[in-house]
């Protein structure tokens, strides 16, 4: 009995039941560094709130930055179950991003433009063909710029010299240490 309790306690942990200083699992999404998880692609970017943070600083300079802030008003919209707030958002988006005298306005095609009319039925996805475009236009244009601007390559070369100190022992590099020996 003793053996089979030591020999279970020798086993190595597989990566997925490694865990972090608060006894959380660690994921391979989560070992990734920011600017690592942000190059994979668009959608890693858009996932993590301090990504989107700093694309939107590099949009706001490239004067795009309404791009990134309808595609998160599209997303909080379809998450709205009660149908009041359903058409109190749907029309904040219109009046933000898509009227005429929109502050924020799209580019979108013009044959997508939404009516007004449609304002009074909302959906969760009734914004989704124009989300989708502009999604499109940052995955093809914006994102590939931001991953070759100085302000990503210099955050990127910042987290490359922390991840070498010496000092910044991160859960999975101890845990790498620990359990492939």
């Amino acid at each position: 009995m003793f053996t089979r309790a030591v020999s279970r306690l020798s086993r190595k942990r597989p990566p997925s039941e490694i865990t972090d200083n608060d006894s959380k699992p660690c994921s391979s999404h989560q070992i990734l560094n920011g600017t690592t998880r942000w190059a994979q692609s668009l959608e890693s970017l858009l996932e993590d709130p301090e990504g989107v943070k700093k694309f939107r600083d590099f949009l706001k300079r490239e004067f795009s930055e309404e791009n990134v802030l309808f595609w998160q008003a599209c997303e909080e919209f379809k998450k709205i179950q009660d149908e009041k707030q359903m058409k109190a958002k749907a029309n904040e988006i219109y009046k933000h991003f898509l009227s005429n005298k929109a502050s924020y306005q799209v580019n979108v095609e013009g044959q997508s433009r939404l009516d007004e009319s449609i304002l009074e039925k909302p959906h969760p996805l009734m914004f989704q063909k124009l989300q989708d475009q502009i999604f499109n236009l940052m995955k093809y244009d914006s994102y590939n710029r931001f991953l070759k601007s100085d302000t990503f390559l210099k955050l990127k070369e910042t987290e490359e010299q922390e991840e070498n100190s010496p000092d910044s022992q991160t859960a999975a590099k101890r845990a790498s240490r620990i359990y492939n020996t």
